[in-house]
């Protein structure tokens, strides 16, 4: 275990609470605390359904927020998580604060968005790195996750929230 390091602060966050230290959150204290975590993060963990019926997860961008209902990912149209998705949309994001030791659990579905208002609309210019032929290029798609519940934990708290 490393000192000072995750475990550590999640312990110390752990036993905050248990003494009585930190209240228990209200659902709207912890819906809250959710925003805010999306918010700050960049990455993402994205869960998707495997063809073999196992789940898979990937760090993905997070292109955009819309509060917890609706976040936006870009990736490769020939990628095998758009293949899955197109199979199954059933999806789940994770964001994780390793400083805080917060975790949050999004659960709803992704929606594969090849329209070229959606495309144009989180086109970053570098971009063409990864898609050669700008936000018209075939290989380029969004992934437009729509969120049903969601579920937070900090320390020893859980709180879940429909969305």
């Amino acid at each position: 275990m490393k000192p000072g390091g995750a475990i550590e602060r999640g312990m110390e966050s752990a036993k905050k609470i248990a003494a009585g230290e930190k209240p228990p959150w209200s659902k709207e204290e912890g819906f809250n605390k959710s925003q805010e975590l999306a918010e700050r993060s960049e990455i993402a963990m994205v869960g998707s359904i495997g063809n073999d019926g196992y789940p898979n997860i990937k760090a993905m961008f997070k292109i955009e927020a819309e509060g917890l209902k609706t976040i936006w990912f870009s990736t490769n149209t020939s990628s095998k998580r758009v293949s899955q998705f197109r199979e199954n949309p059933k999806a789940c994001v994770y964001f994780f604060d390793s400083d805080r030791f917060a975790g949050l659990l999004l659960v709803g579905d992704i929606e594969i968005m090849l329209d070229p208002d959606s495309k144009n609309r989180f086109w970053h210019e570098g971009w063409e790195v990864y898609y050669s032929l700008g936000p018209t290029d075939p290989d380029y798609c969004l992934l437009k996750f729509s969120a049903k519940w969601g579920n937070y934990y900090h320390g020893l708290q859980n709180i879940s929230f429909e969305i």
